[in-house]
Order: structure tokens, then sequence, then C-alpha cells
């Protein structure tokens, strides 16, 4: 693998490239209070409604990636997007910025020589221009990132090879009341704050402990890609899921 621009010793699923920390800005509520095993667990109580939306969300996913392709997950978690795709890739690369969450990934991806893990930033993308084939940002990191969506999307496309995708993600508005019953179930098991029900509203949950979960609209995203002047597709999935599938070209 030399795709990486950062110097280091990059093996198959054995080794976490450290980045400086002033270059991980990502959301930190969750590389700090919801991460490894406890993102886990989010997952792991899903009720059978969100579990049909993240299956039906991969399942999407899938269907852009050849066997031949390397494949760029941004906000990885522990793994398990990176798990799904990487029998229908030549190689997956997973970046976080919980080192918490990387290190459960690895054992999640343990003996997978097409999964690579590194500890990085999607705002700053350690990796040559033109090296990736597809990049994936899913289950609405574009808003959880807390970055400049501008930017995340422009560096995504960088890396990105002419005729590549890069496939990002956010809840349907036809999904808010599965989505808000998951985040409770969540608040009940201690895996995030209170949820303050005077503050949640229109596709935004709010919880007392200054956790903060947005999303991106079809509109939203149609008009972040005409600023950016991109080819692009934005679609509904499964009355859950909102894709923008930006097909690079340069």
């Amino acid at each position: 693998m030399d795709k990486c621009a950062n110097e280091g010793d990059l093996r198959n699923n054995s080794y976490v490239l450290m980045i400086p920390n002033e270059r991980l800005k990502m959301s930190e509520y969750y590389s700090k209070n919801l991460s490894s095993n406890l993102l886990k667990q989010c997952y792991e109580i899903a009720p059978k409604r969100v579990q049909q939306y993240l299956i039906s969300e991969t399942n999407y996913v899938v269907e852009f990636i050849d066997d031949s392709d390397s494949v760029l997950e941004l906000g990885c978690g522990y793994g398990r997007v990176l798990k799904i795709l990487s029998p229908h890739s030549s190689e997956v690369i997973g970046i976080d910025t919980s080192r918490e969450s990387l290190e459960l990934a690895f054992e999640y991806t343990k003996n997978n020589p097409r999964c690579h893990l590194l500890q990085a930033s999607a705002e700053m993308l350690p990796f040559l221009e033109n090296s990736i084939d597809k990049v994936v940002c899913i289950q609405n990191g574009i808003s959880a990132f807390k970055v400049d969506p501008k930017e995340l999307i422009q560096e995504s496309i960088r890396v990105t090879k002419t005729g590549g995708v890069c496939i990002f993600s956010s809840y349907s508005p036809k999904f808010w009341k599965h989505r808000l019953d998951w985040f409770q179930m969540q608040a009940d098991a201690d895996l995030i704050g209170e949820i303050d029900f005077e503050k949640t509203k229109d596709g935004i949950i709010v919880c007392k402990d200054g956790f903060k979960a947005t999303t991106y609209t079809s509109d939203d995203f149609d008009y972040l890609v005409r600023q950016l002047d991109v080819d692009a597709q934005i679609i509904e999935i499964d009355e859950s899921s909102v894709f923008c599938i930006i097909n690079v070209e340069k």
C-alpha cells in the first residue's frame, strides 16, 4: 500500500498511524464520550427498524464497489462498515479520530489482510491525490464530524481518482421517529445524555450533556454540490437514508 502521504510503515491490519492532535478536529463528543465499546453498544441495542436502515445503507454502498477498488471510510468507528465492505473490494482503509475505537476496530477486523486503520481527521486526509477509488462517509458523518462540509467534500474529492466516487449519507426526515426512538434507547442505556425534548425537533436531537445531532436533507446536499460545482446524484433509500453520490472528474 503506497497511498499514504505520511511517513510510517503501514502494515495490513496491524498499525495505527498517529496524526498530531491539532489536526484531529472531528467531534470531541464521539472521540471522548462515545467511542470504542460504547459506540458498539449503540448498534447492538438498535431496534428492528434501525437495523433495517443500517443494512439498507451498507447494501446500497456495496453497489458502487468493485472487487479491484481501494475504499476509504471516513469515521470508521469500531469497524462495523469496514467488515461489510472488505469482501467486495481490494482493500478498505478506515480512519477515525478515536484511538480507542481504532483499537477495537483492530480486534473486530482481526486477521483481515484487506483492512487498514489510521488515526486521522477527515478534513486533512493523509493520502496522496488521486489515490483512492471510492470514499465512503455514511450514517450522517458529514454532520457528526463537526467540520466544514465543503472542506470535507473537497478533501474527499482530492484523494479520489478520476472516475471514482465519493459517497455521503444522512438521515431521511421520514426516519425521524425511528431515529429519535433509537437515541432515546441510547440515553436510557446511559450511552448518551438525557434528551432535551424542548430543544429536540426538526431533525435535530439535543441532549442535556451537550450532545447535538443534526442532519443533512436532500436540499442541504443539493445546495452543497451546487456551491462546489460537482456532478452528483441525491437519492433517498429505504425511507431512512439520504445519499449524495459524487462522481469525481478532474
